[in-house]
């Protein structure tokens, strides 16, 4: 259990000491440490989902969100799922000590490039427990530290899935303080993990467009910018009805509450006459509200008129909006002003259109002819994910276990020195 009498900033100096040791672990140690942890978060399954009822009774008593209410619950079926993800985690290749790059200098010393761990890795959420479990067990197979900050909505949720793994590690033999939080000291924890220089390598936010930017224009210490998702779905004048229909719906409604679900439609007019009507119908159907433009309330039935703000809007609700474009460029165009560089998709039966959309697209993932719930780290194959960064450096898209990976190179002489 955690000491909650030491400050944050001692906190980070036990994750800081405790990453010396979790770096050095080998493939089979972090393994059987994941396991672990799994088992233990099975185990305790009872105390996290009390934990949890706990949070969302308060969260809808201080007029939390629909949206953050999905996103902060748990029940067995999702902490039975947190555990499942660990242990694909676990089961996934070591990243840590790839050889990247080899040569030999013409002195006769031999480089290679490896990758190393971080050390600390940081993340600053809000009402997301499921991060809280998988930033924890991405960083510790990549060999990393990890100090969480989750944010009062889901503080006796994340304590308890916390307090889990902490015992996981210590059946283990693992360092404990290899996870920590600083939920307890709230604002001034957030604060302190923004500027603990020289403790903490790197740090991930993950949550609203507001978080996002407070950490990355107040943070000391890198940060590795995940952005809000105003994601959209160009349906070309080829689309086929099926598929515009059914991928629409299942990117708006199957989880509506996440970054990757689609916020706006943009439907070419040569195939407006065809496609909005169906489409719009299929969205209301589903309990979608549709707020169209002057064009779409024309052809479409239950359409809220769409305002400037819509376009710009991260609903993550049962919300879309929607928009009639002369052609493919007007659609490009639109994504340029309007998109947050999360993910975009064409649903088109034009090789030409679908070549021309992914290469004109500056987005962290760009798609055709599927649903953009797809951008996901478990889908992408990567067990879980840290995030899905819409920066250029280091890292882009969904974040798995090589993007918590730094690197060094290594120099293996016999007694040379420089001229």
């Amino acid at each position: 259990m955690l000491t909650t009498a030491i400050t944050a900033r001692e906190r980070m100096v036990l994750a800081k000491h405790a990453s010396r040791t979790i770096s050095l672990l080998t493939d089979q140690q972090k393994c059987g440490a994941l396991m672990s942890v799994a088992d233990e978060i099975t185990a305790a399954t009872d105390d996290i989902v009390a934990a949890n009822a706990e949070d969302l009774a308060h969260g809808r008593d201080n007029g939390l969100s629909e949206a953050l209410q999905d996103r902060l619950r748990l029940d067995g079926h999702r902490i039975a799922g947190l555990a499942r993800a660990v242990r694909e985690v676990a089961r996934l290749p070591d990243p840590v000590g790839r050889v990247l790059d080899e040569q030999v200098m013409p002195n006769g010393v031999a480089l290679t490039k490896v990758s190393v761990p971080f050390g600390v890795v940081g993340s600053i959420y809000e009402a997301r427990p499921n991060v809280t479990v998988d930033i924890a067990a991405l960083a510790l197979r990549s060999g990393n530290a990890v100090v969480l900050r989750g944010g009062s909505a889901a503080e006796r949720t994340n304590a308890a899935l916390i307090a889990a793994m902490r015992r996981a590690l210590t059946q283990a033999n693992v360092d404990p303080d290899g996870i920590q939080t600083v939920d307890d000291f709230g604002r001034d924890g957030a604060r302190e993990l923004m500027q603990a220089r020289g403790l903490i390598d790197v740090l991930i936010p993950r949550g609203s467009a507001a978080l996002i930017e407070t950490v990355v224009t107040e943070s000391l210490v890198p940060v590795i910018e995940t952005g809000a998702g105003i994601v959209h779905i160009v349906l070309d004048a080829s689309a086929p009805l099926e598929w515009a229909r059914d991928i629409v719906v299942n990117a708006k409604v199957q989880r509506p509450s996440v970054c990757n679900s689609v916020e706006t439609v943009l439907v070419v007019r040569e195939a407006a006459e065809r496609l909005v009507a169906p489409v719009a119908g299929a969205l209301h159907a589903h309990g979608v509200t549709v707020h169209g433009d002057e064009a779409v309330a024309l052809l479409a039935d239950h359409v809220v008129p769409a305002t400037e703000a819509d376009w710009s809007t991260e609903y993550l609700s049962l919300d879309v909006s929607m928009k009639v474009v002369a052609d493919l460029d007007e659609a490009l165009a639109h994504i340029r002003q309007y998109s947050t560089g999360h993910t975009e998709s064409i649903i088109t039966a034009s090789d030409t259109n679908a070549e021309r959309f992914l290469a004109e697209v500056d987005s962290a993932v760009v798609m055709v002819n599927a649903s953009t719930r797809f951008t996901d780290g478990g889908e992408f194959g990567f067990g879980a994910e840290v995030g899905i960064s819409t920066q250029k450096l280091h890292a882009r898209g969904p974040m798995g276990l090589p993007e918590l990976t730094s690197t060094k190179w290594l120099a293996r002489g016999t007694g040379q020195v420089r001229a």
